[in-house]
């Protein structure tokens, strides 16, 4: 008996061994989802394809359910889905994890147990939510005439500043993991929070994609997430680049000027030539900006004391995200457009632009009359004019 099981203990053990190296390719989700009898629960992946359906089950009355999949090589995000009803977890390669819900109050109640990173990501739902809704109601207020333009702009900054400055710490808390890359792209509006164009809003996608390029090499998510970013730091150096091209080429005043026409936020075309007859302000900025809340309240006063007497603004923006763009400028006493081009616009060349914001002040004729760079002189050359 003995000789017959050391003859069979090698393969005993190699069988031993494939056994648990199958076992370590999968990962379990278990759990129990109350008040949802003969409900489809589906497990879902959210690839960066779109979401797929990966299994289902009926719950019966105890809501019991038991979901194995293969291991994701990285830190990856599926969803547990009744109906409409959503939600999100992480999973970390090889783990078991344990899922509790009501299906009557779903976002509340559901809980992965035992998992600070899930823990993580249902604070940063919760931050994305609670800053939606203030934004949501920001937007009725303006809308209803209850807050000004320039209240608007100054409340929904505070409020999305508010917001970064939370969960940059979940971020940088551990860029490597599933919640410091969902947090990176969340979205209001369908536009993200952080701005992989901005300057201070770049560092989180790039602390993310470095820390997720040494610990998750050649993975399909990893890769995606690099040279995302590295697409953004390119266009912000060749903004920069081009910015430092422009500060030597001389302006020329009194000449004439190259005409525009761009779309309103209601897609309406409008030429800056339109305004023949007016003393204009031909103003270039870029919404997203830190500066662009006090700028706009800064036009906004001096626009309610001369427009009377024959004054325009004609304000170009040069916001990577429309919605972003029409979000902030929809309700703006002056005329606000767009160009898609963005930092690749010939108009910072053709207008000699070395700096954002700047402005040109045209006269009744048409032509430039003085460059605006430093705003505080703006009121001076007004009363010149006007």
């Amino acid at each position: 008996m003995k000789k017959k099981l050391r003859r069979f203990l090698p393969f005993m053990l190699i069988g031993m061994m494939f056994f648990s190296c199958k076992q370590g390719d999968t990962f379990k989700v278990t759990g129990n989802i109350r008040s949802a009898e003969g409900d489809t629960l589906y497990l879902e992946h959210r690839g960066l394809a779109g979401v797929s359906v990966l299994d289902s089950t009926v719950l019966k009355n105890d809501g019991a359910f038991a979901f194995k999949q293969s291991a994701p090589e990285n830190p990856e995000f599926y969803q547990l889905r009744i109906g409409s009803r959503i939600a999100v977890f992480a999973v970390d390669s090889t783990e078991t994890l344990h899922i509790s819900a009501d299906a009557s109050d779903w976002y509340n109640s559901f809980v992965v147990e035992n998992s600070p990173t899930n823990d993580q990501m249902k604070e940063v739902d919760a931050l994305t939510r609670d800053a939606a809704q203030k934004i949501a109601g920001l937007e009725d207020q303006h809308k209803s005439g209850s807050i000004d333009d320039m209240a608007f702009i100054e409340q929904l900054d505070t409020t999305l500043q508010q917001y970064k400055t939370a969960v940059t710490k979940l971020i940088l808390g551990n860029p490597s993991g599933a919640t410091a890359y969902y947090a990176v792209f969340q979205k209001i509006n369908d536009w993200l929070i952080f701005d992989p164009y901005n300057r201070q809003d770049y560092a989180m996608f790039g602390a993310v994609a470095t820390s997720w390029n040494r610990y998750y090499p050649d993975t399909e998510r990893t890769k995606h997430l690099y040279e995302f970013t590295m697409n953004a730091l390119k266009a912000r150096r060749q903004q920069e680049q081009q910015a430092k091209l422009l500060e030597n080429i001389p302006v020329e005043e009194g000449t004439g000027l190259p005409d525009i026409v761009l779309s309103e936020v209601d897609g309406r075309k409008v030429a800056l030539s339109s305004l023949n007859g007016k003393v204009v302000l031909l103003d270039f900025s870029v919404y997203s900006a830190d500066f662009s809340p006090k700028h706009n309240m800064d036009l906004n006063n001096l626009y309610g004391r001369y427009q009377s007497k024959g004054f325009e603004i004609y304000q170009v923006s040069f916001d990577s995200d429309e919605h972003f763009w029409k979000t902030s400028a929809a309700n703006l006493p002056w005329l606000t457009v767009r160009d898609p081009r963005s930092v690749n616009s010939t108009l910072l060349a053709t207008y000699n632009v070395r700096q954002i914001p700047t402005a040109f002040l045209i006269n009744r004729e048409g032509d430039i009359i003085a460059r605006i760079e430093n705003y505080d002189q703006l009121a001076g050359e007004l009363d010149k004019v006007l």
